[in-house]
């Protein structure tokens, strides 16, 4: 995801803009201590940095139980995050994986989707986190900016994504940025969850955005169990 900011906005704040851009990096949720080692800081000024975040709404903290001692504090890029007030972009990223396509001599709607495919299992296998497979697909669509929300109906589970942070892009080739998205969407199932099948994928109109990624499986299951017939609240 994209780092935009603008004067007074909380990530005009280098730590924090560096905090929030390792986050969307990694797409997965982390500690502290991992951010700060990361970053050459002290824990104690990462966390006030975090917070500070957590309450303009860019990132959610999870407390996660370990055997002894305290609960650790775990974060990650919140689903509805508008980094300077703004949609999420993810241009950057586009760029280095449509270069990829070409390099590769990706040719007609087949050929893209399969590199994408190549490049959502990269991303899904990079997350080392030990976690859910539900949940690691969720954080992953929402640090690559997209704010999805979980909908349960029977035993299908959707996801409705809210934004298309490649609109501007999409707009002037939709049949190229869609068919590399349903394919980096193909790929992050296949790595996170094999058994999980991709029903159906709709791609509207990247400014109205509200695409919609729907599964059957092992997936679909676990959201049932955890009852996510809601979309998922930022952890307040």
């Amino acid at each position: 995801m994209d780092v935009p900011t603008r004067p007074g906005d909380v990530l005009a704040q280098p730590t924090r803009a560096r905090l929030f851009g390792l986050l969307s990096e990694l797409r997965r949720p982390a500690g502290t201590e991992e951010l700060a080692k990361r970053l050459g800081l002290h824990p104690n000024g990462v966390r006030l940095h975090l917070e500070r975040m957590r309450k303009a709404g860019l990132v959610v903290r999870e407390r996660e139980r370990i055997q002894r001692g305290r609960p650790r504090d775990m974060w990650s890029v919140a689903p509805d995050a508008r980094p300077a007030g703004h949609a999420p972009t993810a241009y950057d990223d586009l760029a280095l994986w449509l270069a990829r396509v070409v390099s590769k001599g990706g040719r007609g709607a087949r050929g893209v989707e399969e590199a994408g495919r190549q490049i959502g299992h990269e991303l899904i296998s990079a997350d080392g986190a030990v976690r859910s497979p539900e949940r690691r697909l969720h954080s992953t669509l929402a640090a690559m900016g997209f704010q999805p929300q979980r909908i349960v109906e029977g035993d299908r589970l959707t996801y409705r994504l809210c934004n298309c942070p490649y609109r501007d892009v999409a707009r002037r080739d939709r049949p190229v940025v869609c068919g590399l998205h349903r394919g980096i969407t193909q790929g992050l199932i296949d790595a996170v969850s094999p058994g999980t099948k991709l029903v159906n994928f709709v791609a509207n109109d990247p400014d109205a955005a509200g695409c919609l990624v729907e599964l059957r499986g092992p997936l679909a299951a676990e959201a049932a169990a955890a009852g996510a017939a809601a979309p998922a609240a930022a952890t307040p």
